[in-house]
């Protein structure tokens, strides 16, 4: 899934391929990703973006006359920048395209198409979200949005208000829930736990030491990812955010920092990765799904 780190480089790169430039059209395939119709989609045909930026794991594209394009990528959805004109769709809800922009060519030249972006989705259940809004606050999903973790407003102070009204729910959780604080997902959860030497299933109320401790590696991983993913084109982003992680996705492989054995924990619908050693003194972690199979680690 795209996160804070990955969705922060891919508004930079669309900010900068983009801002100037006027759309010639903007086609849906994926019907049910369109989760808005007022403003109608065509309205942004003729209009030109100016800009790019991201909140939460939102993309957020604007174009001139205060229109937005909103754009969720979900677990499985990605950008795929065309340098050429698309060639045609092999029908409605087929594979993987859920939208494509085209652009009018620089040159105004007026062919069959120029450049673009496609808007795609490399899954069977289909969650990825795209908005045409006035303003990006009229997206539920960026309205009920927590606080951004490396703004200066989002201080160890505010993060420990989080955690203690969180009470006994895990902290993994905690860190993943987008009204608590936005941005976090999946992968990064389990690597600011790694850096932070805290079980996943750490209840989130929890002394002024561990709080500063997971708030110093919060801070530390995200802003060392941003900055790894800067410059870094759409096409790279993901083989960067996987050689970057250290236990997030390499269950079986040892772990940097100890050298004991990545582990990991399955869930219904998500996994996550550990160190035993570093995170929760050398006990292995109940997997749920295997308990109930049976089966030993």
């Amino acid at each position: 899934m795209p996160e804070l780190p990955e969705v922060e480089a891919l508004a930079a790169d669309l900010g900068e391929r983009l801002t100037g430039r006027t759309i010639r059209r903007v086609d849906v395939t994926e019907i049910a990703a369109l989760k808005t119709f007022d403003p109608p989609l065509d309205a942004l045909h003729g209009r030109t973006f100016t800009g790019a930026s991201r909140r939460g794991k939102h993309l957020v594209l604007t174009v001139d006359g205060g229109l937005h394009l909103v754009i969720h990528l979900a677990r499985s959805g990605w950008i795929r920048w065309r340098d050429a004109a698309p060639k045609p769709t092999a029908g409605r809800g087929r594979g993987p395209l859920a939208a494509r922009v085209v652009l009018e060519r620089a040159d105004g030249d007026e062919g069959l198409g120029g450049d673009g972006f496609d808007v795609t989705e490399q899954a069977s259940h289909k969650r990825l979200a795209i908005h045409v809004v006035e303003h990006p606050e009229q997206v539920m999903s960026i309205a009920t949005l927590g606080p951004e973790p490396l703004e200066a407003a989002f201080t160890e102070e505010r993060f420990a208000t989080i955690l203690a009204h969180a009470g006994r729910a895990q902290v993994k959780g905690v860190l993943r829930d987008q009204r608590r604080i936005a941005g976090i997902g999946n992968a990064y959860s389990d690597e600011i736990l790694h850096a932070a030497r805290m079980s996943p299933f750490h209840p989130a109320s929890m002394p002024p030491a561990d709080v500063h401790r997971l708030y110093e590696a919060l801070r530390l991983v995200l802003g060392d990812a941003v900055e790894r993913a800067r410059g870094v084109k759409a096409a790279s982003l993901k083989a960067e955010k996987r050689q970057g992680m250290r236990v997030h996705g390499r269950k079986g492989e040892a772990c940097p920092v100890c050298g004991d054995t990545v582990r990991q924990v399955v869930y219904a619908d998500s996994t996550l990765e550990y160190c035993a050693t570093c995170q929760t003194g050398g006990k292995p972690l109940a997997d749920r799904v295997l308990s109930r199979l049976g089966v030993r680690r």
